[in-house]
């Protein structure tokens, strides 16, 4: 990283000097890694070494005695190889630091420097942009956070809300992000966790439930949360949400509209950008759109049976042509049950009255969850007792 300041200096400046602090410091970084690399030598040459590692078993206690006496690796080597992959790290060799990292944990018995080093390996993997490895790495994490061996109930809720943040870098990489997002941030214990120290993190979930193509049942319990958090945190994207489905305010939700895109634009996370030939898009922008509109829509459709198509294309941010142009491709795409009057301008909904089965298949869906959640409780409640 020194070496890296040193380019940037040489590049600003246009000159081939570069500060004497930098110079110092440059022969400060190279004594240290210097002395980490004798101190973990020996394990980093077992460990290079495929017919010696054959030997490790499962049984830790088994490879430590087995280290200690067949090569003379003690706790000593072990914690030098920990410091190694630390500085590794600091240096920018994500790629090392992982691999080290993970060695570390096959070996190390203490559960907080473990712990430490899963931390280490998942920002590692993030750096590298290896998004299938940091999700492993990171439910790794989750597993272990949710466990009742904890260290203590606020550590326990502190952890949750660092996990959401890193996990905020794989979610809007990762292919199948936008759903994963919505499994961890929705669980109960994680939900309660941004309602109390992080409420910056709804936005996050409000725009995965908009931009995810499968509503979900839990979107309707989100929107309560909305619903009791707009007093304390406030954002366009959650405004957006509150003035369509509490509020029901169509203009409300028409300017917040056009505030949200500015949010996903300037925001890390949303607004990463694609180049594509001599232009950049954001992608997610154009899917928040077209589904805030949909939402828009949906639920200015359900209070009212005729519409008038200027109306519509003004809540929607569109013009007559485009606004006409979309309900047709909903209608087309069997999204919409309505028809079009074209002489008097006016989208006409057709009534939809789902049958007594619909209606009790829909109410008895939540059962199954609530009945797992529920039995879960007991299991923990019986197990806490046994341990007392």
């Amino acid at each position: 990283m020194v070496d890296y300041a040193m380019d940037i200096h040489k590049s600003l400046y246009h000159t081939e000097d570069v500060p004497q602090d930098m110079v110092e410091r440059r022969v400060e970084v190279v004594a240290r890694l210097k002395s980490l690399e004798e101190g973990a030598a020996p394990l980093v040459a077992f460990l290079q070494n495929a017919a010696a590692v054959q030997e490790l078993r499962a049984d830790k206690q088994y490879n430590l005695q087995m280290l200690n006496d067949r090569y003379q690796i003690g706790p000593t080597q072990i914690e030098a190889l920990y410091q190694y992959a630390k500085f590794q790290f600091e240096c920018g060799n994500y790629s090392g630091a992982a691999d080290y990292l993970y060695q570390y944990r096959a070996l190390c018995t203490n559960s907080e420097r473990s712990l430490s080093a899963l931390w280490g390996k998942l920002a590692a993997e993030i750096l590298m942009q290896n998004w299938d490895i940091a999700l492993e790495e990171l439910n790794r994490l989750k597993e272990i956070i949710d466990s009742k061996n904890f260290s203590s109930p606020l550590n326990q809720v502190q952890s949750r809300i660092w996990l959401m943040h890193w996990s905020l870098f794989i979610f809007f990489n990762h292919d199948n992000g936008r759903t994963q997002i919505i499994d961890l941030f929705n669980q109960d214990k994680y939900l309660n966790a941004i309602q109390t120290s992080a409420p910056h993190l709804l936005r996050y979930l409000a725009t995965a439930f908009i931009v995810n193509k499968r509503r979900r049942p839990q979107f309707k319990d989100f929107i309560k949360v909305i619903q009791q958090e707009q007093h304390s945190y406030k954002d366009p994207i959650t405004e957006f949400l509150a003035c369509v489905y509490v509020n029901y305010d169509f203009d409300g939700a028409q300017k917040k509209m056009r505030e949200c895109e500015e949010v996903i634009l300037n925001d890390p996370f949303l607004g990463k950008r694609v180049e594509e030939s001599n232009f950049s898009t954001v992608p997610l922008r154009d899917e928040f759109l077209e589904n805030a509109r949909l939402f828009i829509f949906e639920t200015y459709c359900r209070i009212h049976q005729r519409i008038d198509m200027g109306v519509l294309a003004e809540k929607l941010n569109l013009n007559y042509e485009e606004a006409e142009r979309w309900i047709v491709n909903l209608i087309r795409s069997s999204k919409l049950d309505a028809k079009i009057d074209s002489e008097t301008g006016t989208v006409i909904m057709e009534p939809n009255h789902p049958n007594v089965y619909e209606q009790l298949i829909e109410h008895t869906k939540p059962i199954n969850g609530r009945t797992y959640k529920l039995v879960s409780q007991l299991v923990e409640h019986v197990q806490t007792q046994t341990a007392r």
